[in-house]
């Protein structure tokens, strides 16, 4: 899967699932556009990216904020003259069961997680009709298919983006843009490390394979779905969470 040149833009790019994606591409060879709400974890992980070799450029982005996102893509296609692959990864969490779930709680993960996958989807595809070519991969999760107690937000954010996914994938398939996403269950990050060792064995017994899965395991079937080799593959939801959910 050799991505050379291609220009690749991972929001939420700055920390954990992100980062990892963006490190994956730029092994491929791929220039990385490093989009994140925090302007200075982007620019430092811009920079260790670079130091690989390979062009980046670091962006402060809140994906929520149409005028934000039609900035960003400019400033894309201004600095790299095209846009090729989107991972659409940016997200966060407001948890807390429905009657106490409060309003703008909802609305925030609903702006970032599902909103955002939007704007961003739009502005992409502005630019890969022209080119007859484009990559478009949204993260989702394990809950938009099993659900979570005290992530109604979470879980119809996640859901929302597997519906979406399948209809620009149908919108566009006639102009060479594919649109997938992948579903990660339990992955090992520092939040996971955090949780007690009973919650920790309390979560593995519904994982199959008796492990947590790792960053690279999703930004494995990240970079496999962004390949120009996979042209044929669109509509699609990879799950990667060791056999949690069939």
């Amino acid at each position: 899967m050799d991505l050379k040149e291609q220009v690749v833009l991972v929001t939420g790019g700055a920390r954990g699932i992100g980062k990892s994606i963006a490190e994956h591409f730029a092994k491929k060879g791929a220039q990385l556009v490093i989009a994140d709400i925090s302007p200075n974890s982007a620019e430092e992980t811009a920079k260790e990216i670079s130091a690989s070799g390979v062009r980046t450029l670091a962006l402060r982005l809140d994906v929520s904020k149409s005028e934000e996102v039609t900035a960003a893509f400019e400033k894309i296609i201004k600095e790299f003259g095209r846009i090729d692959v989107v991972i659409n990864n940016a997200g966060i969490t407001k948890d807390g069961l429905i009657l106490r779930m409060k309003e703008e709680d909802w609305d925030a993960v609903i702006n970032i997680n599902l909103k955002g996958v939007f704007l961003c989807s739009k502005e992409a595809v502005k630019f890969m009709i022209k080119q007859r070519y484009g990559r478009i991969i949204n993260i989702a999760s394990v809950v938009a298919f099993m659900g979570n107690p005290g992530q109604a937000n979470y879980s119809a954010s996640k859901a929302g983006i597997v519906g979406f996914t399948k209809t620009i994938a149908k919108e566009y398939a006639g102009r060479g843009i594919t649109a997938n996403a992948v579903a990660p269950g339990f992955i090992a990050t520092a939040m996971t490390d955090a949780l007690p060792d009973n919650i920790k064995q309390e979560m593995l017994k519904s994982i199959p394979v008796g492990t947590f899965g790792s960053v690279s395991d999703v930004s494995n079937a990240v970079v496999f779905l962004a390949s120009p080799d996979n042209g044929y593959i669109t509509g699609q939801v990879i799950h990667v969470n060791g056999g949690m959910y069939m």
